[in-house]
């Protein structure tokens, strides 16, 4: 199987998103893409770090209000 970049892993699961809307109009598009990257890196990164707070907070570049504001937003609390 081919590697490919984040991005173009995202690109290609746009175009199948959109091949599978018909007919119908995507909204809130950014939103849905955004979530469904950020709930899972925000999971992993809290697995590498046995659900170190400040640690994960540090790793991924936020502060740690805002991971926790983050991981309450998913449900990961």
């Amino acid at each position: 199987m081919p590697q490919h970049s984040l991005s173009k892993q995202v690109t290609l699961t746009l175009e199948h998103y959109f091949d599978t809307l018909q007919e119908e109009t995507p909204s809130d598009l950014y939103e849905m893409v955004i979530q469904q990257v950020e709930k899972p890196l925000i999971e992993f990164v809290l697995a590498k770090t046995d659900r170190n707070q400040s640690q994960s907070a540090q790793i991924l570049g936020i502060n740690r209000n805002t991971l926790r504001k983050k991981m309450q937003k998913y449900d990961l609390i």
